[in-house]
């Protein structure tokens, strides 16, 4: 069994649950560590989990080989664009930074397709921001996973996002070609890949796009 550790930012989320599952089923890793603002049900003797506070955060918390990044919510949730920016970009750079300085060696980031820090839509600029934002840090090894609609089941109910997947099932079966990386993706493939590829002896910055993702 190897020692290495993993972080984990959004452990909660439909990604970040499926990632943590696999984490500790994982012989890559002796100890998952969880960055939460609170403590979720869930035992195993590999697992650590971190109380800590986004805004200030205690970099004695933060340590580990491998950090993955499955934050984000939406702005409904979040209550505003300012505050859908802080948990989709500042809270991940911030911890970012203070992982760098611990000596965290990899960063894993869930992004979306179309990020784009020029885009003219909301979501994709914030989205192609904190690309740019971790790729300024310089890690030794930086991937980004850019899925696109993702299936699967949410703790919490987003109503747009269950009526895209409804119309996508019905025409999936006719995205091919150029339109492949529009298909849906399971949560748990985006998950798989994620901790495939970080134990690949990757170096420098690596993008996947939802096509590539499909695979796992």
């Amino acid at each position: 069994m190897s020692h290495k550790t993993a972080l984990v930012l959004g452990a909660s989320g439909l990604i970040g649950s499926l990632l943590t599952e696999l984490l500790l089923q994982s012989p890559e890793y002796s100890q998952v560590t969880l960055l939460l603002r609170r403590k979720i049900h869930l035992s195993h003797p590999k697992l650590h989990q971190e109380v800590i506070n986004f805004d200030q955060p205690d970099p004695s918390k933060i340590k580990g080989n491998d950090l993955f990044c499955c934050l984000g919510t939406t702005i409904k949730v979040a209550g505003s664009k300012e505050a859908f920016y802080k948990v989709d970009c500042t809270y991940p750079y911030n911890i970012g930074q203070l992982a760098l300085q611990s000596g965290t060696s990899q960063y894993l980031l869930v992004t979306a397709m179309g990020a784009d820090s020029a885009s003219s839509i909301f979501y994709n600029r914030v989205k192609g921001e904190i690309e740019q934002k971790i790729t300024s840090l310089h890690f030794p090894t930086f991937c980004i996973f850019r899925p696109s609609l993702l299936m699967g089941d949410r703790q919490e109910f987003r109503m747009g996002e269950k009526i895209a997947q409804g119309f996508s099932k019905i025409f999936a079966g006719l995205m091919f070609g150029p339109l492949k990386k529009y298909k849906p993706i399971e949560a748990r493939k985006v998950a798989a890949a994620m901790l495939l590829l970080a134990n690949q002896g990757l170096t420098g910055k690596h993008v996947f796009e939802s096509d590539a993702l499909q695979k796992y």
